[in-house]
């Protein structure tokens, strides 16, 4: 028998907001976090827009000897899943610290450490690296630092599935509790890689917009769109046992009710033109949450405002659910908060909760004109109000991940 799983707690640093208030705010108010690049100078760049987070301060959000030993992926996960345990109301010292533990994921980790000190052995020689270059940059200090943080001693690992990552890192916290290894995970995504290596990278790749204007840079599903926007963050969550949660008496914001997870076996970064291997991943959520796909009320779509991307996942979504995906309203965060990469799933879960609480569905900022071929209700022009009781988000990864999650609204 599979444990019911429940959402307990959410933290967020965002391009629109260094909390989940302040996000959410940002969010229902259609604000753009999306500027100038200010981190360095663009003058030799195609592309000069990005969604970087602003103000962020690490010593004002934990131990600031401990913050000089991480890059800023590392630094955004641990403020946000610090703030998720706060929210949460939880005392490690009260638990069985075993039983808690940490999937949170980065899709690069730090870029800007290899710039740093691959420049260092170009004019300096290999003896003045900074003896802490590896333990900045792998992708797995993230869930490290929280463990250490917040004193978390169960089961902590790393999912690394490009865009994907955030989501599926809840995906499996969430099975992790399912199945007994633990009471309680923290989950989700973080990255930073607004530096010259990930901007000149994605742009050789063709998949950035070279847009430059910030409110029409992320336009998912529009038929002017060319590209996404590198955007930065975290979003990270605390999923608990449901019966734990209710021994504590902790608040629930919502319950995770299903996790589908394929591969495309298709090409390195173009997702499946038919959109199979996403919708698959959508009816396995679907299916584990022994729903209709009639019953789902809102999909928080990948929606990166490529053209590959957002055409076959319009496909994908009309696979999935068939005759029901006209009636479902469909939207994209990053029209708002660019693309996160590695935390997009996070901050997007967080999204899905918050529309479940409080029955608005963000429009997808930006986007005027639907492509011909994206003929579903993608909430352009205003928001929508409604009851929402059954909601699917969507991440899909370079290398052909898929993973996609069904929250529902808590009925005891």
């Amino acid at each position: 028998m599979k444990r019911r799983v429940v959402v307990t707690g959410l933290g967020a640093i965002t391009p629109i907001g260094n909390s989940v208030e302040e996000f959410w705010n940002g969010i229902k108010g259609g604000k753009v976090g999306i500027g100038e690049i200010t981190r360095f100078d663009t003058t030799d760049y195609k592309v000069k827009l990005a969604a970087e987070v602003k103000d962020f301060v690490a010593k004002e959000r934990m131990d600031f000897k401990a913050a000089k030993r991480m890059e800023l992926f590392s630094q955004y996960a641990v403020a946000a899943a610090k703030e998720a345990y706060e929210d949460a109301g939880l005392e490690i010292e009260k638990e069985d610290a075993f039983r808690a533990g940490v999937i949170v994921g980065s899709g690069i980790g730090s870029l800007q450490t290899v710039e740093r000190e691959y420049e260092k052995i170009l004019t300096k020689g290999p003896s003045r690296v900074n003896p802490l270059m590896v333990p900045l940059m792998i992708s797995n200090m993230a869930a490290g630092n929280i463990s250490i943080q917040l004193g978390f001693k169960g089961k902590c690992t790393n999912v690394v599935t490009a865009c994907a990552s955030g989501t599926n890192c809840i995906g499996d916290a969430f099975r992790a509790i399912q199945y007994g290894d633990a009471d309680i995970m923290v989950a989700g995504g973080t990255e930073s890689c607004i530096c010259p290596t990930g901007v000149a990278g994605f742009t050789s790749l063709t998949a950035l917009s070279t847009s430059q204007d910030p409110k029409r840079a992320s336009i998912p599903f529009d038929k002017d769109r060319n590209g996404f926007v590198l955007g930065e963050g975290a979003g990270v969550v605390i999923l608990e046992e449901l019966e734990h949660a209710k021994a504590r008496c902790a608040k629930i914001y919502a319950e995770l009710a299903g996790y589908g997870a394929t591969g495309d076996a298709y090409h390195i970064t173009s997702p499946a033109e038919d959109g199979s291997g996403a919708a698959k991943a959508m009816s396995l959520a679907i299916e584990e949450g022994q729903i209709q796909p009639s019953q789902v009320d809102y999909i928080n779509a990948h929606g990166t405002s490529t053209h590959h991307n957002d055409l076959f996942e319009t496909r994908a979504i009309k696979s999935a659910l068939g005759e029901a995906a006209k009636d479902v309203v469909v939207n994209s965060t990053k029209s708002m908060i660019g693309h996160l990469l590695g935390a997009a799933g996070g901050v997007e879960f967080i999204t899905c909760v918050k529309t479940i609480q409080e029955g608005f569905i963000h429009q997808t900022v930006g986007s005027e004109v639907a492509d011909e071929e994206c003929d579903l209700n993608y909430a352009i022009g205003a928001p929508v109000l409604k009851d929402v009781n059954y909601v699917l988000t969507n991440s899909l990864g370079f290398g052909g991940h898929n993973a996609t999650l069904l929250v529902k609204k808590y009925e005891d």
